[in-house]
């Protein structure tokens, strides 16, 4: 009788830790639809991003995380790339695990229906998100370019909000911890030793962004900020069905704050009433229309319209 050969103890041990590494990446790439809704805001910042999450979380079965932006989690596993444009390639299936966990977090603890998602940068990396969850819906906000821009000016130059922080580093993975710790130093430094009022960096972060602050002046910084937001979103959202996205203008949305809400609430199929509509509203403003702009002055205006008019002029800014 032959007499049979097996494999060293040591050598089935270390093929048996591949395995279970291999079934749970597959587990987590393959992992059952969500039994819950999720729905993405997509828009540059200071373009009703904010006021547009606060709408929809107020109404029934509907939540988010309870802090303002989650980048720390979308950056989970990648978290030393240069910039917030990432490509769909980066969304590992171990990425991809990850922050299905933390979408799945949101939905048990707020026992909701529906989880939205708001983060600026993702305007920048739609391609990214949508291989995180395929099964997302985007409502697209945009605002008049000059008004957001006139908005993040003043937000670069705001002062440290450490409550604001405190409540974000709350879902800040344990392991990124140090990195970001540094990080924050660094984008103090400014502020700290030179005469600027601004931080190294503030919103999404763009490719090339510390020759662009080198090269610019901070309001043709934001122009550019504000201009790639818009345009890789619209890129990307182009290449997924219009199904699965809305788009929203800020301006119509505040004058008109229940018809649009009615618009994006028939888009996600909610059954809901006029009176839970108005409720969901009451607070909705349109006071801040022209404010940007009022911000930059004329001649900032002037200056800034020939980098970004045409995407201005694409919806119907001028």
């Amino acid at each position: 009788m032959e007499k049979k050969h097996y494999p060293p103890r040591v050598k089935r041990k270390v093929y048996n830790s591949e395995r279970m590494y291999t079934f749970r990446v597959k587990r987590d790439m393959y992992r059952q639809e969500m039994q819950y809704k999720p729905l993405i805001i997509i828009g540059a910042p200071r373009s009703g991003t904010n006021m547009l999450r606060d709408v929809l979380t107020s109404l029934p079965a509907v939540a988010t995380w309870p802090c303002d932006e989650i980048n720390y989690i979308w950056w989970h596993g990648n978290v030393r790339y240069p910039s917030d444009e990432f490509t769909p390639d980066m969304a590992r299936p171990e990425v991809r695990g990850y922050i299905r966990r933390q979408f799945d977090w949101v939905a048990k603890k707020y026992q909701a229906q529906t989880v939205v998602e708001k983060t600026c940068a993702n305007s920048l990396r739609v391609g990214f998100v949508d291989k995180v969850v395929p099964e997302a819906k985007y409502v697209f906000i945009r605002r008049d370019g000059l008004d957001a821009v006139g908005s993040a000016v003043k937000r670069w130059k705001a002062k440290l909000d450490i409550p604001y922080l405190a409540r974000k580093a709350r879902f800040v993975p344990l392991t990124d911890l140090p990195y970001y710790g540094i990080r924050y130093f660094v984008n103090l430094i400014p502020k700290m030793i030179s005469s600027q009022a601004r931080v190294s960096f503030w919103g999404p972060k763009l490719d090339g962004m510390g020759d662009l602050l080198a090269r610019y002046s901070l309001e043709e910084v934001c122009a550019i900020q504000w201009k790639r937001c818009v345009d890789n979103a619209a890129l990307a959202l182009a290449h997924i069905s219009e199904k699965r996205w809305i788009e929203v203008g800020y301006e119509d949305f505040v004058r008109n704050p229940g018809q649009d809400l009615q618009r994006i609430i028939d888009f996600l199929g909610f059954g809901l009433s006029s009176n839970t509509i108005e409720q969901a509203v009451m607070n909705v403003y349109s006071k801040s229309i022209g404010k940007g702009r009022k911000m930059l002055g004329t001649a900032n205006s002037q200056r800034l319209i020939p980098q970004i008019q045409d995407t201005m002029k694409r919806y119907g800014y001028s």
